[in-house]
């Protein structure tokens, strides 16, 4: 008994030891800003429409917007333009959008008239199976570990881009990246809003994730975040830095730009950083390999659409969730919402169960094409959006999410539904540690009308590669450890990642390149943008600012998938005016803040076919900023 009491006091020593430590850091060691630049923050701030009869940019934040400014002032195209925005973005938004994340893209070339998508997400490594989660003790694929990086995408996405439309080197779009890493941005409030951790919080970071620590509390995890703190990125500037001297190393030896390309990609995919992320996994017992990053590659492919009046829609394939906005405006189409009045209570009823009907099917039917006969003409075809239309329950809202249709009936060919969705209840929790989060967008239009539209994504919630800047991000957790399910985990699979980027074509003519951060939001905030714009005449700044809502009545896309049927949240002055009404026809109403960014942060960009006059929106819910000339 002596002996355990020993124990016991020993252990009550230590800890009091600890306390008294952790209360005399709080106290004595620095908490002020150590740098802080003058910055007006618009985060929260009214905007103005821009205009511009040249070029235009929309980007999730303003030095990102600069950046692809900047190369087109040097004669470079859109696509220059929105890699140097993407590098910049994944600098100073890149706890949101972090290189080498996932990067889905559409491009529009002027030249042909085409849109074309590249598969922006990564695979599943080769070792990454449902038997290996399951006989490891997971129910889901957890979070703060290794096991939740996916392949990296970025990389790839950003060499096949420059080559096949660029006209510029690594070096030169990377030129402002670099600068802004090394010489430090102000820390601004989305920032502070997604990272300033709390002391004890900070410090459980330090334990679980240490060099993510050292990189975003530049070693001094017990000092918050200040706004307009000066916010440096030291190793990932190098790790631009040294893709730049691959490149250059072999344009040295007569490569040409295509050749240098090629070195920069291989240099990430093949060479020393390949080695440093394969190196962390097999420390840490991940699955990454050497061989799965050199064997890795995306690839261009027809992208998908459908029809709203003169507008076509399209969206990437269903790797990722965008096909869900041509559908619900498909369905949309056979209503008059202009005379139900905006976000009147008819109006945002008939439009939250037409995205419910198709999140329904978002979830029965999407699933990496490579992998799954997902039956894309069905869904997109518009007698099966009437079809669907039937089933609206006017002054009742669904309660639980609706049954799937079959669109195998309404496609020439085959096809036969396999996955049952069974909508088990699960809580959504948004407790335990966040670091990091959310996803950003670029919209660019060059004077020649070429366009590319990029939804980046991929936050510090996993560990960072040492040495580096790395971060992987957690997409693997948007898989279901369940082999029926058509987003089922396999390897060498792309999971059904939720960024997605717009673009719309007006009578057959390049229009718009559109998009937001949101997770399973952005769908459902494009989607009323687009309404705002097109069916109640709304400039695009008008379009983006206005009040917004969400449905929640569908399994999430991130594990563990949580549902809870019957749900909505709603901006405040929304929720102010509806709550009632609604609850009484059945919807369980959530207010937010106005202005708040669960309801996504739409940037755009428009190009008047007729007179090729552009417009641009930035979303005052974040530092989105729209630019032009």
């Amino acid at each position: 008994m002596s002996k355990l009491r020993k124990v016991f006091k020993a252990a009550g020593i230590t800890a009091a030891s600890i306390a008294v430590l952790l209360t005399a850091a709080y106290f004595i060691l620095p908490h002020g800003p150590r740098d802080t630049m003058e910055f007006n923050d618009p985060y929260r701030v009214e905007r103005t429409l821009v205009t511009g009869k040249n070029y235009m940019v929309a980007a999730g934040t303003p030095w990102a917007a600069h950046a692809a400014i900047e190369i087109l002032d040097r004669g470079g195209n859109a696509y220059d333009a929105s890699i140097a925005s993407l590098l910049a973005l994944n600098v100073t938004f890149g706890h949101a959008a972090s290189f080498p994340g996932v990067a889905p893209i559409l491009l529009h070339d002027a030249r042909t008239g085409e849109v074309i998508s590249y598969t922006g997400a990564g695979t599943a490594p080769s070792a990454a199976t449902v038997e290996y989660f399951k006989s490891h003790g997971y129910d889901n694929i957890p979070k703060l570990n290794v096991l939740a990086h996916l392949l990296p995408a970025s990389p790839d996405v950003l060499v096949a881009v420059l080559k096949q439309y660029g006209t510029m080197s690594f070096t030169e779009v990377s030129a402002t990246a670099i600068k802004i890493a090394r010489e430090g941005f102000p820390i601004h409030k989305q920032m502070m809003a997604d990272m300033n951790l709390g002391f004890f919080t900070r410090l459980g970071l330090t334990w679980l994730l240490p060099y993510n620590s050292n990189v975003y509390y530049r070693g001094q995890w017990w000092r918050p975040f200040h706004h307009a703190d000066r916010f440096t990125l030291p190793d990932l500037a190098n790790t631009f830095q040294s893709l730049c001297k691959a490149e250059q190393d072999a344009l040295a030896r007569g490569a040409s730009r295509e050749q240098g390309l090629d070195a920069v990609r291989d240099y990430f995919y093949k060479g020393p950083i390949a080695d440093a992320i394969a190196g962390l996994h097999e420390e840490k017992k991940g699955l990454i390999t050497k061989a799965d990053l050199s064997n890795y590659k995306g690839y261009w492919e027809k992208p998908l659409s459908g029809k709203f009046r003169e507008y076509t829609i399209f969206a990437n394939r269903t790797w990722n969730q965008g096909a869900i906005v041509p559908m619900v405006l498909q369905l949309l189409d056979g209503v008059d919402l202009k005379s139900m009045g905006h976000n009147s209570l008819e109006y945002i009823h008939t439009v939250l169960q037409a995205i419910e009907l198709c999140l329904a099917d978002r979830e029965a039917f999407f699933g990496d094409p490579a992998f799954v006969n997902v039956p894309v003409e069905g869904l997109l075809n518009p007698r099966y959006a009437a079809e669907r239309r039937k089933l609206f329950t006017p002054n009742r809202a669904f309660g639980a999410t609706p049954r799937h249709g079959d669109p195998f009936a309404f496609q020439k060919t085959g096809g036969a539904f396999i996955y049952e969705n069974r909508n088990i209840a699960v809580a959504r929790n948004d407790g335990g540690l966040s670091f990091g989060k959310d996803t950003s967008y670029i919209a660019v239009v060059d004077k020649q009308g070429n366009a590319v539209s990029l939804t980046p994504s991929d936050f510090p919630e996993s560990p960072m590669v040492p040495g580096t800047g790395l971060t992987l991000g957690t997409r693997m957790i948007q898989f279901y450890l369940d082999e029926k399910h058509p987003d089922g985990l396999m390897p060498g699979k792309r999971p059904r990642i939720t960024p997605n980027p717009g673009m719309v074509f007006k009578n057959g003519k390049f229009y718009m390149s559109y998009g937001t951060p949101g997770g399973d939001s952005q769908t459902q905030a494009m989607i009323q943008f687009f309404l705002n714009l097109v069916v109640f005449g709304m400039d695009v700044q008008e379009a983006i600012s206005a009040p917004r809502f969400i449905s929640l009545n569908w399994p999430d896309s991130f594990a563990p998938h949580a549902y809870t049927a019957g749900t909505i949240k709603m901006e405040r002055s929304l929720y102010d005016s509806y709550e009632p009404a609604l609850a009484k026809m059945g919807y369980t109403v959530l207010p937010l803040g106005n202005w708040d960014n669960k309801v996504g942060a739409v940037c755009a960009v428009i190009r008047d076919p007729s007179t090729g006059t552009l417009t641009g929106g930035a979303d005052p819910r974040e530092e989105s900023w729209a630019e032009g000339k």
